[in-house]
């Protein structure tokens, strides 16, 4: 191994392998650590086989703390344990969020992060199918197609949406999201494209990339206010590397709990853990957001003519449950296929899930430290359901998914309802059922913010704040959650990062 990088990167998932790919277009020398396993497992590549993926080798299988908003249950937190991350073993959904997100983020005083600051990098990372156009780019290196034709399932559910008021929309990319149509995706020819497939791969032979899987990185090193490099165990063997920047790509779970780990965090919070303080920034690990779905989940008389290698969930939708709101609320998926608790609970026989996202929580919640030990999972409380209002959002949108259920256009397909079970009516049994039934949709992020208040933890460049030579980039930095899905922002990200980066 060289004695030294330009830079290490820790974490090859959905923002570390495009910074891989960007940073090594110079003669830049850079080091790749990666706590999985090369993506090796069939299962990673076939995109209907995804729900296989969770609690398997490749997934980090994390679990909440019991959450009082969910009736004390625990809730199960998959991420990508592997060469591409989450974007590895997630159901390849590729949703850029709204431009007022973004534009919200520059009003936060994050500069140059405005949708139209960020247009030009959607587009850069993009393969669209419909070739480049104002909003979409066709020169990049992460395939995104539509699947189409659609089966009668699919075409009765898009007509049961459209019956009960939505309008169609068939590019949920172009800025105006609202309206129901098809769901785009990271797939080429129905094979997964993550992160690892698209950006990763096809330089792994550069002479100044440096790849290693099997290596959990454990702390930063530092001299002073300087990262110098981490140290890292691999093969059980405990082993160090040395670079001009150290960039913490590891995701909103895991860069948090590193960081802690190198003394980078809450001080009396560190101090507890018997963790010596580096440097005390308040706001590693806060300000924890994530998406919930909640369902109801119909008897499907129809076979839902699913081929190998197409995605189960094929349509998704936005609503603004209020005229007055300057972007969408909820967000839908109507899934040919029963989808209850992960998957891990579904009925014999074919099934249709309409379900409902809570795009813009209130809820915050944190990720704090179990012990010093690194190869402890962190304590995970997204404080689910805290503000009565998110608990009330996802009630009037199950009501909505019950009114596409019941459609007319679905009387040819539907049998009986599922969920919710018996006769849940009122509003009271509604929450109930969401308080019962409502899962994360796995869009952990904001716990490294980007901002200058005084909880935030990176600058709008992503260097952290008070330190010399260390960056996060990945899905912790966002301020606030995107409305829709957060796999293509957080790769919009990276690619940004790698300009700011290079601009040193």
């Amino acid at each position: 191994m060289a004695d030294g990088y330009d830079y290490v990167i820790v974490g090859a998932g959905s923002a570390g392998c495009v910074l891989a790919n960007r940073l090594t277009e110079s003669n830049d020398d850079v080091l790749l650590l990666e706590a999985g396993e090369p993506d090796e497992k069939d299962e990673i590549h076939n995109p209907t086989a995804f729900p296989a993926l969770m609690r398997s080798e490749v997934d980090w299988d994390y679990s909440t703390v019991p959450q009082p908003g969910l009736n004390g249950r625990e809730e199960y937190w998959p991420r990508g344990k592997t060469l591409g991350g989450t974007s590895a073993i997630n159901a390849m959904m590729y949703v850029r969020g709204n431009p007022r997100d973004y534009d919200r983020w520059a009003e936060l005083g994050n500069d140059g992060w405005e949708y139209d600051e960020m247009l030009p990098y959607f587009k850069r990372m993009e393969d669209w199918e419909g070739g480049a156009s104002e909003h979409h780019g066709e020169d990049g290196p992460l395939r995104v197609e539509q699947e189409h034709p659609y089966g009668d399932v699919t075409n009765a559910l898009i007509d049961a949406a459209v019956e009960v008021g939505f309008d169609r929309n068939d590019d949920v990319n172009a800025g105006d999201q609202e309206g129901m149509g098809p769901l785009p995706l990271t797939v080429e020819g129905g094979v997964r494209q993550s992160t690892a497939a698209a950006y990763l791969h096809p330089v792994l032979d550069r002479d100044n990339l440096t790849a290693e899987t099997g290596a959990q990185v454990t702390q930063v090193t530092f001299d002073g206010d300087t990262a110098t490099g981490v140290e890292y165990v691999q093969d059980g063997v405990k082993r160090s590397a040395t670079a001009d920047e150290v960039i913490l790509s590891a995701g909103a779970v895991d860069t948090p709990k590193l960081l802690m780990l190198s003394g980078v965090g809450p001080a009396a919070h560190l101090e507890e853990h018997g963790v010596d303080v580096r440097h005390e920034l308040p706001g590693v690990g806060k300000n924890l957001q994530d998406h919930l779905v909640a369902s109801s989940a119909y008897e499907c008389t129809r076979d839902p003519e699913i081929e190998p290698g197409e995605v189960l969930c094929q349509v998704t939708g936005f609503e603004r449950t209020d005229p007055d709101l300057d972007r969408p609320d909820l967000q839908y998926f109507l899934a040919r296929v029963f989808f209850l608790n992960h998957g891990f609970d579904n009925p014999d026989g074919d099934g249709m899930t309409p379900s409902t996202t809570l795009l813009h929580p209130e809820s915050r919640g944190e990720i704090t430290l179990a012990s010093d030990d690194p190869f402890d999972d962190p304590r995970i409380d997204p404080n689910y359901l805290d503000a009565e209002a998110d608990l009330e959002k996802l009630v009037r949108g199950v009501k909505r998914t019950r009114e596409i259920g019941r459609a007319s256009a679905l009387d040819d397909f539907r049998g009986d309802e599922v969920w919710p079970e018996g006769e849940a009516d009122t509003d009271e049994a509604l929450r109930e059922h969401v308080r019962d039934t409502v899962q994360t949709i796995y869009h952990p992020v904001g716990t490294c913010k980007m901002g200058d208040d005084d909880m935030a933890v990176v600058d709008d460049r992503l260097r952290v704040h008070g330190l010399d030579a260390l960056r996060v980039v990945d899905a912790s930095i966002m301020p606030e959650i995107t409305t829709g899905n957060t796999n293509a922002p957080t790769i919009a990200i990276a690619e940004k990062a790698s300009d700011l980066i290079r601009e040193n």
